[in-house]
């Protein structure tokens, strides 16, 4: 059973390359699959896209079938096994941390987003502001709306410092599909990172040090974590290998960053306009569309 999300942030990809990467035995002639959420359109929104969709699907059960992935050996699994705790730290100890929480209310759209209410359900599971509460579509909206894609990638930089002293090891994984196709989706992420912007939301959205100190920090990572992805893939540049795809993002790039500078003066200008006792309900009405237009734009959104 294939079930993951749209988004990379919870699990999402290719489908084809998802497919293939599934272990040995998983697909066995055939495959259930459930698309969620805003995926139905992209992927089965017109008869000719639906085909194309079910012609990737059809092929790469085929293929997984008669040629399934490797498995990977003890030393690759005991990696993976300690990867996936550190990570865990890593990620935990930062997002748990109360001017985390702080910088994530004042630097994204989440409040504005509950607020609108244009999604189908609460974006929280109980009343109350932590992280814990937040429902997975709008943590990962929220990161993407602001360009920083956080979940995506928050907490690998330890593990890839390490896997690359350990050259033999990594030469190993990137064999196996399901590591390789989980690094090309990390650069993906990347690649859509637009550390300027970050900071345009920042200087006229976030309030004080303490906070930016957050937000500079992750900044650091994210810069640290691109070169990291392009020594784990053997290249100069983020998506050098995927020319399509990096001239896509450029030419979206052109349509959305002005929908971003116009979301952070609505954004700044509704937060002022709520302590008042008739908000501007068009300041509303601009927001809902900035929001829209980035998240068709950039895809992977929540």
């Amino acid at each position: 059973f294939h079930g993951r999300g749209g988004a990379i942030g919870r699990g999402g990809g290719p489908t084809h390359e998802a497919i293939l990467s599934q272990p040995p035995g998983a697909v066995a002639g055939y495959l259930r699959i459930t698309e969620q959420g805003e995926m139905i359109r992209f992927k089965l929104g017109t008869p000719e896209v639906a085909i194309e969709t079910l012609n990737r699907y059809l092929q790469a059960t085929i293929e997984a079938t008669l040629k399934p992935s490797p498995s990977p050996d003890r030393s690759m699994q005991a990696f993976m096994d300690a990867a996936a705790k550190k990570a865990k730290v890593a990620y935990r100890d930062v997002v748990q941390s109360a001017e985390f929480v702080e910088l994530f209310a004042q630097l994204t759209p989440q409040q504005e987003l509950a607020d609108l209410a244009i999604s189908s359900r609460p974006s929280r599971r109980t009343k109350t502001t932590d992280i814990d509460s937040l429902r997975a579509i709008p943590w990962v909206f929220a990161w993407t709306q602001t360009r920083l894609m956080l979940p995506a990638w928050l907490g690998t930089n330890a593990v890839l410092d390490q896997l690359l002293e350990q050259p033999e090891l990594l030469k190993k994984l990137l064999a196996w599909p399901y590591f390789k196709m989980q690094m090309e989706l990390l650069e993906v992420m990347l690649a859509k990172i637009e550390p300027e912007l970050v900071q345009r939301y920042a200087n006229l959205l976030v309030e004080d040090s303490p906070r930016m100190k957050v937000l500079n920090d992750l900044l650091t990572r994210q810069a640290e974590l691109r070169g990291m992805i392009c020594a784990v893939l053997d290249q100069a540049n983020l998506l050098e290998h995927a020319g399509s795809l990096r001239e896509s993002l450029d030419v979206r790039n052109t349509y959305i960053d002005p929908l971003h500078l116009l979301q952070i003066q609505f954004l700044h200008r509704r937060r002022k306009s709520v302590e008042l006792p008739d908000p501007d309900l068009a300041i509303d009405q601009a927001l809902k569309v900035t929001l829209a237009g980035i998240a068709s734009g950039l895809r992977n959104t929540g």
